[in-house]
């Protein structure tokens, strides 16, 4: 079988869970373990990689209903190096062994919720490299979720480090629905805590989607601003168009715009605002390999949906903040049934390796 033959193959069987076909996946960022210099936490070289994250995502969605029911607040013991949850209350980790690794506490919410953290104590020494960081947002192998390229802070106003035996008074509030903890312990013992809460977002822009909902519908708004807003999902979807106003109603309105259909590669006619719908291995859509480019005032847009075969799909609109944009989605997640039809985007890794 040639190499242009059975990659295709390999990379599909994986991304659905169908196959025990072992695949090392590269990354930007590279798959150590090792911390920035200067004993900086920085980006969080996980070894576990992005199927290990999606597939604790999965597990938090199985199981969140049944324990919330049952759990208190002081309950939440984090004992994985990668936690995922989509809970509230207080969160606990004591260090019962050190291997200097760096890990992380991914925490999610609704799309149209912030994510509120505050420290009730901590206990992490700054020798040897102890160190805890809040990150606003997501991160894993030096990408980011939202992009460095679509969110309204800088990349180092996003990180907040400390360490030593102190009480931090500071309450950090997430921009949009996802947030991470990233923390290495420097010896056995080491330990901190903190209570999340979930707060209404009245204008979300960048969401991370992960619903009970077998097919969502989602509606992304730049609410008149300049500012770019993208969807996203750790699963490979079918990606339909049901609602399209871009680039077409001004932000100040200024009576009924006449439909001008769905306008293909808008940016490419030179036009400012667009959506893109594509997808790619890591969570920072600069790597997206874009499926369609559109724009256009279209209230009944989507014949055929974007079929995008990889880790992680993503829906970007782009806003100039001449116009009053918004585009709605139908999300449905790809199955097996999927592989013999018409596919817009298959991501392949750099490297695979079958053992």
């Amino acid at each position: 079988m040639s190499y242009l033959t059975s990659v295709p193959v390999v990379i599909i069987l994986v991304v659905l869970g169908l196959s025990e076909v072992r695949v090392v996946l590269g990354f930007p960022g590279g798959s150590e373990t090792q911390l920035t210099k200067d004993d900086r936490l920085g980006p969080l070289h996980s070894t576990l990689g992005l199927l290990s994250l999606r597939s604790s995502l999965a597990s938090v969605k199985d199981v969140s209903k049944p324990i919330r029911s049952k759990r208190t607040a002081r309950e939440h013991h984090i004992t994985d190096c990668i936690h995922m949850t989509s809970e509230e209350g207080e969160f606990y980790h004591k260090a019962l062994s050190v291997d200097g690794q760096a890990c992380g506490i991914y925490i999610f919410s609704e799309p149209d919720q912030n994510i509120e953290l505050r420290f009730n104590y901590l206990d992490v020494p700054c020798e040897n490299g102890g160190l805890v960081s809040v990150v606003d947002g997501w991160e894993l192998r030096g990408e980011f979720f939202p992009s460095t390229r679509d969110h309204q802070k800088p990349l180092r106003a996003r990180f907040n480090e400390f360490c030593g035996e102190r009480k931090i008074k500071k309450v950090f509030t997430s921009s949009q629905n996802v947030a991470l903890i990233q923390y290495r312990m420097p010896t056995r013992g080491t330990s901190f805590s903190f209570t999340v809460r979930f707060v209404k977002n009245p204008t979300p822009c960048n969401v991370f989607f992960q619903s009970d909902e077998l097919e969502p519908i989602y509606t992304l708004r730049n609410y008149g601003k300049r500012v770019n807003c993208s969807l996203s999902t750790l699963f490979p979807a079918a990606v339909n168009t049901v609602a399209l106003d871009v680039g077409v109603t001004p932000s100040i309105q200024r009576g009924i715009q006449l439909e001008t259909g769905t306008i293909h590669k808008c940016q490419k006619r030179g036009l400012d605002d667009y959506v893109e719908v594509g997808g790619s291995f890591g969570l920072d859509n600069r790597y997206m390999q874009v499926a369609d480019s559109f724009c256009g005032l279209n209230s009944k847009p989507g014949k055929y949906p974007e079929t995008v075969f990889c880790e992680t799909t993503t829906v970007r609109m782009v806003s100039s903040g001449s116009f009053d944009n918004s585009v709605t989605v139908h999300l449905r997640q790809i199955g097996e049934n999927d592989i013999d039809r018409h596919l817009s985007v298959v991501c392949l890794p750099e490297d695979i390796t079958e053992e």
